[in-house]
């Protein structure tokens, strides 16, 4: 009986944390606007945040551990394999080379993923778009013959002639996403692959406010849940849609957790 006890006291304390973390964690509320949210947030530029995404990219740099993602250490390589899949078709298609623009690429979290299959590739340079100081950290500690940084698109594309450009979990976090947008569309990247990005089904956007687990780091920023139908009239203009995907993840608001590759119309 006292094991039983125990049992069910263990499932229902589980129950409890899975059912009402959402109240404290997650994605919550609907702002008329980013400077009303970003009063309510701490941002992408606590200390915190870089020095914890550092410890764990060197680690797997060093080869201490396989993967990681958010500053999150993994036992096992989380593969995003219609993302993969996708990169190494382009490659395919470019004589075996592959250059990416991986825009809010963090310290080379997609790059490490991926590069047991990158280096089947004749020649492949993945060049990193980020915040300033997470670009010192990569050229100090992480760039080398393949890997590259920059703290802005055109600084990459004066030195590369990009392939494709990868937006990974980063439109949701921008305070003009549509700005963004017309801006890579403005330069007429051949591909776009988007990925781990938040969507709503209706065609308004809506802002909200994501809360991160303390156990992952004491965070909170403003993040949008575009409007599908919005996002895809306006790549639909120049590009086609290859294929979309769905990618995991949980979220405790109605929205769809999705992914797009594009190619720019001849």
């Amino acid at each position: 009986m006292h094991y039983l006890k125990k049992a069910l006291k263990s499932i229902f304390s589980d129950y409890l944390i899975s059912k009402f973390s959402g109240i404290f964690y997650g994605w919550h509320g609907n702002y008329s606007s980013w400077d009303e949210a970003s009063k309510k947030c701490t941002g992408y530029d606590e200390k915190q945040i870089l020095e914890k995404v550092l410890i764990s990219s060197l680690k797997v740099k060093n080869g201490e551990i396989p993967f990681e993602q958010d500053s999150v250490p993994f036992e096992k390589i989380k593969y995003s394999f219609p993302v993969l899949a996708s990169l190494m078709w382009i490659a395919t298609q470019k004589g075996n080379k592959l250059y990416v623009l991986d825009f809010g690429g963090s310290l080379g979290t997609g790059y490490y993923q991926n590069s047991q299959f990158l280096e089947t590739l004749s020649e492949v340079n993945w060049c990193i778009v980020e915040q300033q100081h997470f670009v010192d950290e990569g050229l100090k500690y992480f760039e080398d013959d393949n890997l590259h940084f920059f703290s802005s698109i055109n600084s990459c594309t004066e030195k590369y002639h990009i392939n494709v450009i990868l937006l990974s979990s980063v439109i949701s976090y921008i305070e003009k996403p549509y700005e963004l947008l017309e801006d890579i569309l403005a330069r007429e990247f051949e591909y776009i692959l988007i990925d781990r990005t938040l969507f709503v089904e209706n065609d308004k956007d809506r802002l909200t406010i994501q809360t991160v687990p303390e156990k992952i780091y004491k965070a909170s920023y403003c993040c949008w849940l575009l409007s599908e139908s919005k996002f895809l009239k306006l790549l639909s203009v120049n590009y086609e849609l290859i294929y979309d995907f769905d990618t995991p993840g949980r979220i405790n608001i109605k929205s769809l957790y999705k992914g797009y590759l594009f190619k720019r119309k001849k």
